[in-house]
């Protein structure tokens, strides 16, 4: 796909070969142009003023979010504003949590990300509750026992491994969820904008992702709740907006989603990520899902070129790719990478656990967007075959 004219970060920096999606994405002009216009001609607060800017700055934050419960075949008041997928995590599972009593159990997996297992680990010590693990083999693929869902209440997994680019079973999961009456609990971060995510398809119950690894903005997120249970769950921060009525010694919650968005929120970047939403319909999810499976077959394949290199391939992957070469750390290797204006991420990538179970201090990862080519996968091998050399 020839779309990287339109991220004006390349023209700005023309050598540069960024393969760091995973971490977080470029952002397109649309998405830089509409941040940039709603402060010069939309700048006011949202729901509170009664003059043309606010109402016009409301008018775009909820057409925004009306973008995003279509994309996700959502509904529109179970679309929730957050700062990004880690907050919605911490808002679900603090939330969940209040209905949660000792000896409850939560099922998560070992690859998870630092923010859909420290919340729980928190909340799991506080309530003196049980915290399950899903295992992983070595190349990175869930084992899924049907005995580890036996009276569980949550689970909660990420659709795609943001280490390793394992692309979980998700329908098998929730499936294996619901039948224990557990409530089934969705990280989209590394999914959402590379694949189809229909909240419907899924049957997730709540979802999280975050807008800045989609070309939205940073500091956006979401979260996505069935209406009928955050009708029925507590807010977690309280302020202004979220309310219907306060009195002195009491407080009536405002209406969905309203109820769980307490203070000023982003409103550019929700726009921001709206436009981002755009742009991934106009380019079409099946046309980048297409490109980036091409591409990362490509990488796999040419990354077996290099000696004493050992890749984590699991049965069903993304385009992101983590690997080791033998006696070199993955930092050396990024770091020398990174002169040569080739972005990848080296470490554990806030997955610890993970990394202690495979038994090593992190990988060098790979990570692909719509903006990448087979010429800079070239490029990236030629240069970690002189790494290689320069080690030897």
């Amino acid at each position: 796909m020839n779309i990287k004219k339109d991220f004006p970060i390349f023209k700005n920096n023309e050598k540069l070969i960024f393969l760091d999606s995973a971490s977080t994405s470029q952002r397109p002009n649309p998405v830089i142009y509409a941040i940039e216009d709603f402060y010069k001609n939309y700048n006011a607060n949202i729901h509170r003023g009664l003059y043309k800017l606010s109402v016009e700055a409301s008018e775009l934050y909820e057409e925004a979010r009306k973008k995003i419960a279509n994309f996700i075949r959502s509904e529109y008041e179970e679309i929730i504003f957050t700062h990004g997928a880690t907050e919605s995590l911490n808002i679900i599972a603090n939330c969940l949590s209040e209905n949660l009593n000792e000896g409850d159990s939560i099922l998560l997996s070992e690859m998870e990300h630092h923010a859909n297992l420290v919340p729980w680990q928190v909340i799991a010590k506080k309530k003196r509750l049980n915290l399950r693990f899903i295992p992983v083999d070595n190349e990175g693929n869930l084992i899924i026992d049907e005995k580890l869902f036996d009276n569980v209440n949550i689970v909660s997994v990420a659709h795609v491994s943001n280490a390793l680019g394992t692309l979980n079973d998700i329908i098998r999961i929730e499936k294996l969820a619901h039948k224990n009456n557990a409530l089934f609990v969705l990280d989209a971060a590394q999914s959402i904008g590379h694949l189809e995510v229909d909240v419907k398809k899924i049957n997730c119950d709540f979802l999280a992702f975050s807008g800045h690894k989609m070309f939205g903005p940073t500091g956006i997120g979401v979260l996505y709740g069935k209406k009928e249970l955050l009708e029925n769950l507590e807010p977690f921060l309280y302020g202004g907006d979220m309310i219907k009525d306060v009195s002195l010694n009491d407080s009536e919650w405002n209406d969905l989603p309203w109820k769980f968005e307490a203070g000023t929120p982003n409103i550019s970047g929700a726009i921001g990520l709206g436009k981002a939403v755009d742009y991934l319909n106009k380019t079409g999810i099946d046309n980048i899902k297409k490109h980036e499976e091409e591409l990362t077959n490509y990488l796999i394949e040419r990354l077996f070129e290099l000696r004493d290199i050992k890749i984590y391939n699991p049965k069903e992957r993304t385009g992101i790719v983590s690997f080791n070469v033998n006696k070199i750390h993955p930092h050396d290797i990024a770091e020398l990478l990174g002169k040569e204006g080739i972005c990848v991420r080296a470490g554990h990538h806030c997955c610890m656990p993970l990394m202690k179970k495979l038994g090593i201090n992190g990988t060098v990862r790979i990570s692909l967007s719509v903006y990448n080519d087979e010429k800079e996968i070239d490029k990236l091998i030629e240069t970690l075959k002189e790494i290689i050399k320069r080690f030897d």
